[in-house]
């Protein structure tokens, strides 16, 4: 029999809704190419996303979740986001090369880090941190989930295509 999976604990709920935001920003990017979006508009996109809800998201966990438990699972979170990071660097940097290449492996990064979150490391905070040591990490963090008000709809399926 199957185990039955963990519900997730209140206090990492509001991660998990920035990870939902954190995966149309994905499918968002993939969408552009499949829409064949000048990349341009895209990199701007993703300075967006980065500036205004990703980098957050990834500092509350660095400075408030990942402390809590030092192991190879945090440690992996830790790589992802620097992997992350360095990949929004090059795309942000002016003359890059490959820059499709380049975006499309932002968003396989950004996604395989949320999957391997949601479904490796949250669940074994869960298991290992206790119920007071994610209330305080709940306390730290803004409740607010990440909202995307980007304006330039470039996913979206244009009449003249």
């Amino acid at each position: 029999m199957k185990n039955k999976p963990l519900r997730r604990n209140e206090n990492l709920v509001k991660l998990s809704k920035d990870h939902h935001a954190g995966l149309l920003f994905c499918w968002k990017i993939r969408q552009g190419f499949k829409y064949h979006i000048e990349t341009d508009r895209m990199i701007k996109y993703v300075k967006y996303f980065w500036d205004y809800h990703l980098a957050s998201h990834f500092k509350e966990e660095e400075d408030f979740l990942f402390p809590l438990l030092k192991d190879t699972e945090v440690q992996k979170a830790l790589d992802d986001h620097k992997k992350i990071k360095i990949f929004v660097d090059k795309i942000a940097s002016s003359g890059m090369d490959r820059e499709k290449d380049v975006l499309l492996e932002l968003a396989d990064s950004v996604d395989d880090h949320i999957r391997y979150e949601e479904r490796v490391l949250f669940p074994h905070l869960q298991e290992k941190l206790s119920d007071e040591e994610l209330d305080k990490f709940g306390r730290h963090i803004t409740a607010v989930p990440l909202t995307d008000n980007y304006e330039d709809y470039f996913w979206k399926k244009s009449s003249s295509l």
